[in-house]
């Protein structure tokens, strides 16, 4: 599964989910882990707590796969152009050291006129793979802004009609969650149709 790493980025980022939605929702003057508390049996309120499967999401939310085919698909074209250059400054470098041990330069400042061009060619590569790992690197950071602003965008959204106190991120904050409470098919069933519409 190629998505794999970039969906693992995003999951990493996904923690902001939870911080932002309950920025915005519950009691702000009421800590997390006191309103759970508050919410036991003893509670006059009880508070309305759900909970996103964040890495099922990802897997399953069209616009992160298709993201995600676009970076995979970037990142072979790159990988492969940068490996043709490779390649070809390698047999280069073996016709030189082949041309210098047979004595077929006509002089020693044509030899050394051609080491300096392989060296420069080089460093070109150098460069190119440099500029490449940062154009990867800066297209996955905006990915995961995109979907991350996407997610948290429908989950602001969805909490107006459900009025939530608390939604929960699963990765890292829950051990367990009643099946009940468990809002991730919800969730991606919206992102999809409301990224299909986006679409037509």
């Amino acid at each position: 599964m190629k998505r794999l790493p970039l969906i693992i980025s995003v999951i990493a980022l996904a923690g902001v989910v939870v911080l932002f939605v309950m920025n915005f929702t519950g009691n702000k003057n009421e800590t997390a882990s006191e309103a759970i508390k508050s919410s036991g049996p003893n509670s006059k309120d009880g508070l309305k707590i759900a909970y996103v499967q964040t890495d099922s999401v990802l897997v399953n939310y069209q616009l992160a796969i298709d993201l995600n085919d676009e970076f995979v698909a970037k990142q072979t074209q790159f990988n492969e152009d940068f490996t043709k250059r490779r390649s070809n400054l390698e047999k280069q470098a073996v016709a030189f050291q082949e041309k210098l041990q047979r004595g077929g330069f006509l002089t020693e400042e044509r030899a050394m006129q051609e080491r300096d061009r392989i060296l420069g060619e080089e460093q070109e590569i150098q460069q190119l793979d440099y500029e490449l790992s940062n154009k990867l690197s800066q297209m996955e950071r905006e990915i995961n802004v995109q979907i991350i602003d996407s997610i948290v965008g429908y989950v602001k959204e969805y909490n107006k009609k459900h009025n939530y106190d608390y939604i929960f991120s699963n990765n890292g904050n829950i051990i367990v969650g009643a099946q009940q409470h468990n809002i991730t098919k919800d969730i991606v069933e919206a992102l999809n149709n409301r990224y299909a519409k986006s679409n037509k």
